[in-house]
């Protein structure tokens, strides 16, 4: 498998990487082998976080044996250095590991520095300085502070979400990272699923030499999608160009990329389902969706009180009641017909 140096961290990571937030919705038993074959098929970089549920553990069950093999990548959400150096000790223990390649602040409001009152970023310094984690990472949704970030001379890598819709703006940001020797990962290359063409966006990714995709995978079939086009990449022609063309124009403007970050609800509405239903019917097998079951929980999104928590929460300064709101009405008008 074809190979990339991840900016200032050294590391030799395979050009396709594996995002391990899906997994956390597979039994232990389906998602081992899952990991297994990506190893085993020369995928050699694994991002997870503390947030995934047991996807640490997942990883550790199916691949501890093989540590000196991989590079493990893994986030926190810690408010000061105390529940940071917590959560290091933690994913440790998880990932069965005596060190972490590369451990980043995860979706981070702002750019951590040396010196602050919560102590995140010293705790981290620290935590290198001890040979646990070898590289200091940031994710972040909002350019603004990706952008500081990587010209910080803070971080080794900046994770930030990247597809064939993102503006020039964020496209501008992997050239940044290159020239400041930062490793540019890319989250989210299929924009939460909207993007239906998984091959259209695996040559995307290669049109920069220095982008790592980490793709979310929880299918077998799946990963051996990926496996084919890393052995036999996809030509980059005219067909590709203009879904490129299409999809940007269909989804240009305000649109949910199904993170997440929204929730917990107080109505218990499935808000990153639900607000991009009108996408999903579209760009997916809508007789799935047009069910019972998705019609109790469409009702649901009535019972949005606006009080704003998820409002607040969104790393993409979207309106999720707004758009819970449309996809209501139009969840209700649409017809398989």
């Amino acid at each position: 498998m074809e190979k990339m140096i991840l900016g200032r961290t050294g590391l030799s990571v395979s050009r396709s990487a594996f995002g391990a937030l899906p997994i956390q919705r597979v039994p232990m038993a389906e998602a081992v082998p899952i990991l297994r074959a990506a190893f085993e098929g020369g995928i050699n970089f694994f991002d997870t976080a503390r947030g995934y549920q047991d996807s640490e553990a997942k990883i550790a069950e199916a691949l501890s044996d093989v540590r000196e093999g991989l590079f493990l990548a893994t986030k926190t959400t810690a408010a000061g250095g105390e529940s940071l150096r917590s959560d290091i000790e933690e994913s440790l223990r998880q990932l069965r590991t005596d060190y972490i390649d590369v451990f980043q602040f995860h979706v981070a409001k702002k750019c951590h520095a040396p010196g602050e009152p919560d102590g995140l970023y010293d705790e981290a310094l620290r935590a290198r300085d001890a040979g646990i984690i070898r590289s200091i990472g940031i994710t972040a949704h909002r350019l603004p502070v990706a952008l500081e970030a990587a010209k910080s001379g803070l971080y080794d890598t900046v994770q930030f979400p990247l597809s064939y819709l993102s503006s020039e703006d964020d496209v501008a940001l992997v050239d940044l990272c290159r020239l400041n020797n930062v490793g540019f990962i890319a989250m989210k290359p299929l924009s939460g699923g909207i993007i239906t063409d998984a091959g259209t966006a695996f040559v995307f990714m290669r049109g920069k030499e220095n982008i790592l995709p980490i793709w979310g995978i929880q299918r077998m079939e799946e990963l051996r999608q990926f496996l084919e086009w890393e052995a036999n990449p996809p030509e980059f022609g005219e067909e590709m160009r203009a879904r490129i063309a299409r999809d940007r124009e269909e989804l240009s403007g305000s649109f949910c990329r199904g993170c997440g970050y929204c929730l917990p609800c107080a109505a218990d509405i499935e808000i990153p389902w639900l607000a991009r239903m009108p996408q999903i019917l579209r760009r997916m097998d809508p007789r799935a969706f047009m069910t019972d079951e998705w019609r109790e929980k469409m009702e649901r999104a009535a019972d949005c009180t606006g009080c704003g928590a998820c409002r607040s929460r969104c790393p993409y300064d979207l309106d999720p009641p707004e758009l819970l709101r449309v996809a209501r009405e139009d969840y209700a008008a649409f017809t398989l017909d």
